[in-house]
């Protein structure tokens, strides 16, 4: 049973109907996106439209290349471009988050999520802890309030649940999750399609940077950890600014209860991910560093050189979880 807090009922009426009554909706996920983040933003930007309103939507990064088979990805913008009269932040935790899709707005009027460690930054905050993706949220709670779901919003949903449950089967799954998502199904999405888009296939480039990070690959006891260079990526050919899913291998190790992968950003920068057993707690660590996320997995960008940065980490996780 899941005892996370779940959302206030008048709370999701009042923010429904703010939705029904805005015409013009700007639409804004988080950097560095992953499946949930793109597949939320792109589901809700289709069903506005489909409800015949004027729809942005923004990331500050763009498409990663492996999300542009979602139908209405070509629709993502970088920047926000007029007037809108309702800003919609999707999928992140805080506002620093959205990057500088944000710049100019000082309160986004809704933001939807799913993260424990969510900050609360919009006039209405819709977080349900207890989702297993934010994509979940809006796939149960639009078809409610005759927000239609077509073909397209229901594989841009059910990917976003796909990829941030990593196939259904990450430890806060729920029945209520397995009922939307098959709901989804019947909408025309492609399950087994989406499966094989979101967590099989890999690009070449990306086949190429995970060889330089297994290379890296090192333990102390049951916490791994393993780093990813700009260099790396380079020599590799890889495009994005992620770790191509690297980290989610690494957490099928045997006999291991906490992963962290470390990636190399541009101005002196590392973006850090964590990865761990229900034993153990990283997200209070990645917190710790001004990041989010939930208790098995979650995420942080440190400023400092890629050495200095992996000391700290690996001493801090070892302090805040007990981990040895």
């Amino acid at each position: 049973m899941n005892d996370a807090k779940k959302i206030d009922e008048t709370l999701l009426h009042k923010v429904f109907q703010e939705l029904s009554q805005a015409n013009r909706v700007l639409l804004i996920s988080h950097i560095r996106p992953d499946g949930d983040a793109v597949g939320s933003l792109i589901g809700l930007g289709l069903s506005l439209q489909e409800s015949g309103k004027e729809v942005q939507m923004v990331l500050a990064d763009g498409i990663p290349e492996i999300f542009r088979h979602i139908p209405g990805s070509e629709q993502v913008k970088k920047r926000s471009q007029g007037v809108f009269e309702m800003t919609v932040v999707v999928d992140c935790s805080d506002k620093g988050r959205a990057g500088d899709a944000l710049n100019g707005v000082s309160l986004p009027d809704l933001n939807i999520d799913h993260h424990p460690t969510n900050t609360g930054f919009g006039k209405y905050n819709l977080v349900d802890e207890s989702a297993v993706a934010t994509a979940e949220i809006l796939g149960q709670y639009l078809p409610e309030y005759s927000f239609p779901i077509t073909k397209e919003i229901a594989d841009a949903l059910l990917f976003g649940m796909i990829t941030d449950t990593l196939g259904f089967r990450t430890n806060n799954m729920t029945s209520r999750a397995m009922k939307t998502a098959a709901a989804l199904m019947d909408a025309g999405g492609d399950l087994p399609g989406l499966y094989q888009k979101g967590l099989l296939n890999r690009t070449y480039s990306a086949a190429r940077f995970w060889g330089a990070g297994l290379s890296s690959l090192q333990r102390d006891g049951k916490l791994i950890w393993a780093t990813l260079s700009l260099d790396d990526r380079t020599k590799a050919g890889y495009p994005g600014r992620d770790d191509a899913d690297l980290i989610n291998f690494l957490s099928t190790i045997k006999s291991v209860d906490v992963v962290i992968m470390f990636t190399e950003q541009e101005k002196g920068k590392v973006k850090v991910s964590w990865r761990a057993t229900p034993a153990y707690d990283v997200a209070q660590v990645a917190m710790h560093f001004g990041g989010g996320g939930h208790t098995a997995a979650a995420g942080a960008t440190i400023e400092g050189n890629l050495k200095d940065v992996q000391a700290t980490i690996i001493s801090t996780t070892k302090l805040i979880t007990g981990i040895n």
